[in-house]
Order: structure tokens, then C-alpha cells, then sequence
């Protein structure tokens, strides 16, 4: 029975080890290139296993509140939206271009997850994809930032416009454009033309 097991063991990884060796020979291990399913499969499962069943039932300390909202709302802007977008659809340069790709967060994906998963995730990044960890090492109970993300992506799905536009302003900007920016104010102003 034993080797009878062994066998089909052996089978399958050389099975999955040719599979990829192919994979790799033939069309390489580009970013550039859509998830198979069966890439998409087990990533989606692999994030699901990483978050640990503790985490899965954390409720979220922080109340929600106007004020909640609109905080995480500019700390989305400000540290999370270069990746996801203003809107979580994941459709900027950087999103598009992580493999596997930032996900649209105002689907079910995203949406069904408990906000203990949200909050790990944010918390503690996830390994092999561009999410990073953010929060520090400490009691769940005290990051009061990444629970505040976790009601913001919660209202992704109804942002409004008047929201974006607010978020817009906490966009991170590199100083050519925060110059070119300066420069049109002055312009505007009548001021001349900086050289």
C-alpha cells in the first residue's frame, strides 16, 4: 500500500515538474502574461490558507464613524492607491503590472472576505505577490490604521465621485509634477517663468 502511494507521489511531481518545466521553456514565467486558471486556483487558495483561522474572526475595534471614513479613505489615497487606484479597481500602472495583478476590491473577492482576513492582509502583506505589510508587529487591537482601511475598503463598492476628487489631493506626487504643479500656480499668478 506504502508503495503503491509512493508511486503515485512520485508520478504527480514529475507530472507537475514537467508541466513546469514547459511552462517555463515555452513561455516563460512573464508577469506580462494572464494567470491560468489553475495559477489563479491556487493562488485565491494560497491566500486563503496564509490567513490564519484566529485572524478569520477578528472583529473590527475600531467603530465606524464619518470621521473613520474619511480618514481611511486618505490614508487609502495616500499609501494604498498607487497599487489599487482611488476607486480599489486595481487599474493603475503599478496594479496592472504586479503579477499576480492588483485585484478590482470592490468585488466579491475582495468584499466577501471577513475584516480579520482584511486586516491580516493588510497587516501582514502576502507572500509571493506585490502586497507588502504594513502595519507593525503588534496587538491587533491597537492598529488603528489598518482597521480603519478595512471599513474604507468595505465602501469601495459606493465611493462616489466627491470622494475621489478628495482622494485625488492625497495622491502622492514626485516632484517633477509637484515643480510642474508650482510652476502652472505661478503662471496662473502672472509670476514669470522659472528656468
Amino acid at each position: 500500500m506504502r508503495r503503491n502511494i509512493l508511486i503515485v507521489g512520485v508520478a504527480v511531481l514529475v507530472v507537475a515538474g514537467s508541466g513546469l518545466w514547459w511552462l517555463g521553456s515555452a513561455q516563460g514565467f512573464s508577469a506580462r502574461k494572464e494567470p491560468t486558471r489553475i495559477e489563479a486556483f491556487f493562488a485565491r487558495n494560497a491566500r486563503l490558507m496564509a490567513i490564519p483561522s484566529a485572524a478569520k474572526n477578528l472583529k473590527n475595534p475600531v467603530q465606524l464613524t464619518p470621521d473613520v471614513l474619511i480618514e481611511g479613505r486618505r490614508h487609502f489615497a495616500d499609501h494604498c492607491a498607487v497599487c489599487h487606484a482611488n476607486d480599489g479597481s486595481g487599474n493603475t500602472e503599478v496594479g496592472r503590472n504586479l503579477y499576480p495583478k492588483a485585484p478590482d476590491m470592490r468585488e466579491k473577492a475582495t468584499q466577501s472576505l471577513s475584516d480579520g482576513a482584511l486586516y491580516f492582509i493588510i497587516h501582514n502583506g502576502i507572500r509571493l505577490s506585490g502586497m507588502q505589510a504594513w502595519g507593525a508587529e503588534s496587538d491587533a487591537d491597537h492598529d488603528h490604521d489598518s482597521w480603519t482601511l478595512v471599513h474604507f475598503i468595505r465602501h469601495l463598492p459606493s465611493l462616489s465621485a466627491e470622494e475621489i476628487k478628495d482622494m485625488q489631493q492625497m495622491n502622492p506626487r514626485s516632484p517633477q509634477e509637484m515643480r510642474e504643479e508650482r510652476e502652472e500656480e505661478e503662471f496662473l499668478k502672472g509670476k514669470p517663468e522659472r528656468k
